[in-house]
């Protein structure tokens, strides 16, 4: 099974979500535009019971202000599954935030990135990244290694809704989206979580790791 980080971002890094009601609306789509029989048309849902047939699993994800990330590996090892996803999502997202806010125009700064994650260090990595991305808002010294009050680091990860982290934690956020089977095991409880969290935002080389990871 191969594994790809996709992320994008806003055009000139403009906010892709204004409201709870676009993030809830992005994660939806996460849902319902990950499957084959589904257009990109933020109007067409599924039906409920319907048969999903999925483009990708989602192993971890997070939406920021202005970006996303996912850490996806494409069904039947098929790479066009992703680029199929991902593509969904950009024009079905872009097309409802356009017409909420009466706007024109791309919202995305272009194609969406795919990153293969090609060694262990990576994929060991990466989701910790994806899942400490939200301490930007108010630690974001966590990217130099320089965090003091890991406990407080704790409280704002518990209380960001929009990722994965949550669910890998022991509480249930969306756990719809996600396949879990993988990175269960890799990640381990969440006290384990919280060592490696803590060892990660105190420690420069593993909090700035440019040689296993692209920063968008």
């Amino acid at each position: 099974m191969d594994f790809y980080h996709i992320l994008n971002r806003g055009v000139e890094k403009r906010d892709i979500v204004l409201d709870d009601g676009d993030r809830i609306r992005f994660v939806s789509d996460l849902y319902e535009l990950n499957n084959k029989n589904i257009a990109a048309n933020p109007l067409t849902k599924s039906r409920r019971g319907a048969h999903r047939s999925l483009l990708v699993r989602i192993h971890a994800w997070c939406l920021m202000s202005n970006h996303y990330h996912l850490l996806v590996s494409p069904v039947d090892d098929d790479i066009a599954n992703i680029s199929r996803f991902a593509q969904k999502i950009g024009m079905g997202y872009a097309k409802y935030f356009n017409e909420k806010y009466s706007r024109n125009g791309v919202l995305w700064q272009g194609i969406y990135k795919r990153i293969r994650i090609e060694r262990d260090a990576h994929f060991n990595y990466i989701p910790y990244y994806i899942h400490l991305n939200p301490l930007d808002f108010s630690m974001p010294e966590w990217r130099e290694g320089n965090v003091k009050r890991i406990s407080q680091a704790l409280k704002k990860l518990q209380e960001y809704r929009w990722s994965s982290y949550l669910d890998y934690v022991g509480t249930k956020n969306f756990p719809s989206i996600l396949d879990t089977d993988t990175l269960v095991d890799v990640l381990g409880s969440p006290k384990r979580q919280h060592n490696v969290i803590a060892e990660v935002i105190q420690d420069r080389i593993l909090a700035n790791k440019s040689d296993v990871i692209e920063i968008i």
